[in-house]
């Protein structure tokens, strides 16, 4: 399944499940089986989802940063990360978010 995000101010974004879901996860939108189908995210909505993302991007690359340091100090392998990180998989939604905000648009998807 894709899930493909719509706005009347931005073009389509288009995301793998697995991804989209962690995003709707992580701002905080219910993602369970056919609940997670259909949405919506309100201009009012979309500061504190921007909030959500960049704060759980900050705290990955934190972990990250700490497990190749205890890594390093304890003289192992540095450890194996995803070869795309959720910075990369979130920059163009916040973009999407940012500019809908602006423009007093909501973003849909299933519809």
């Amino acid at each position: 399944m894709l899930y493909k995000f719509k706005s009347k101010s931005t073009g389509d974004l288009i995301m793998l499940q697995p991804n989209g879901r962690r995003v709707l996860d992580i701002i905080g939108k219910d993602t369970r089986p056919g609940a997670g189908d259909k949405g919506i995210i309100l201009p009012e909505q979309m500061p504190a989802a921007i909030a959500a993302l960049e704060a759980a991007v900050a705290k990955e690359e934190a972990e990250q940063k700490a497990a190749l340091t205890q890594a390093l100090a304890r003289m192992e392998p540095a450890p194996r990360f995803e070869a795309i990180s959720l910075r990369q998989r979130a920059l163009p939604f916040i973009e999407m978010l940012r500019r809908c905000e602006r423009a007093g648009h909501e973003i849909v998807w299933g519809v």
